[in-house]
């Protein structure tokens, strides 16, 4: 099992992209190396906590048009 990542006191921010009818993703990178994403609507909630090189590649990929028109 990994080990957990204790996200208390990270400093979220809301992607530029989320404005599109509540779909809100947050990341912080408070975290080297690492890439944790919430949702915004459920910050108490649990979060999503990649590796920085998966999480940049994923967002190369929708910028790039990978996942069709997003």
């Amino acid at each position: 099992m990994a080990d957990r990542v204790d996200l208390t006191g990270a400093c979220w921010v809301k992607s530029s992209y989320s404005n599109n009818g509540g779909n809100c993703v947050e990341v912080t990178a408070d975290f080297p190396g690492l890439a944790p994403v919430r949702d915004s609507k459920d910050p108490q909630g649990p979060a999503l906590v990649f590796p920085s090189e998966a999480w940049a590649s994923f967002v190369a990929a929708v910028r790039s048009g990978e996942f069709g028109d997003v």
